[in-house]
């Protein structure tokens, strides 16, 4: 490997992939368990976002996940969970007159 300096740089690196490890993956248990409460239309969906939204801010204060990384998610997690129920859609003309 190269100089003293890289040696010590890969060392860093390394100790910061590995306390990131348990940040993001708190992440995405957070995000997965927000989705599926908002597709199930679960009224604990609201706090499950929360939990999500919190974890987020946390790895991205950590510098685990980029600020605008966790904003975009945020976002788009917050747009599902306002966005209303979606009502099965009948096609136009398919349905028969009895």
């Amino acid at each position: 490997m190269g100089n003293k300096s890289a040696q010590k740089t890969a060392r860093a690196a390394g100790r910061k992939q590995v306390r990131g490890v348990a940040a993001r993956s708190q992440v995405k248990t957070e995000i997965a368990r927000a989705e599926k409460l908002i597709a199930a239309g679960d009224a604990a969906a609201k706090d499950a976002v929360k939990a999500a939204v919190k974890a987020l801010d946390k790895a991205a204060e950590k510098k685990v996940i980029h600020g605008n990384n966790a904003a975009r998610r945020k976002s788009r997690l917050v747009k599902k969970l306002n966005k209303p129920a979606a009502a099965p859609k009948a096609k136009a003309g398919t349905e028969k007159a009895a």
